[in-house]
């Protein structure tokens, strides 16, 4: 297997080859967590539909929940404007950050708060 030709040949990759995936849950639109995919990452998500993903300190292919069972389902992706970012939504089963919460934007911490309306 191998990414359509055509779609390859519209990603705009950085210099590692990859692309940003940001990934959101289908129902809420909450992001649950920021990735990267190279070709086959992107190929394998589209065809299995299951959240695959390029481990940049591990430098190989994983599959989200293969160990931990907090898989995602795949259930859109979409190619942003400048085709240099995907977004993937997903059914989240379990949590999606590795530090076991429901997403990795779950910390108190802010570098700017939201607008208060004032």
């Amino acid at each position: 297997m191998s990414l359509d030709p055509a779609l390859a040949g519209r990603l705009k990759r950085n210099a590692d080859g990859l692309i940003c995936a940001v990934v959101v849950d289908h129902a809420t639109s909450d992001v649950l967590m920021v990735a990267w995919m190279n070709d086959e990452a992107l190929e394998r998500t589209l065809t299995t539909r299951r959240g695959t993903y390029w481990s940049r300190s591990r430098q190989e292919l994983w599959v989200k929940g293969e160990t931990s069972g907090h898989v995602q389902h795949v259930r859109e992706v979409r190619l942003d404007c400048d085709a240099d970012t995907v977004l993937v939504r997903v059914d989240q089963v379990g949590p999606a950050c590795h530090t076991n919460t429901r997403t990795c934007f779950d910390t108190d911490e802010r570098l700017l708060l939201a607008d208060d309306g004032a």
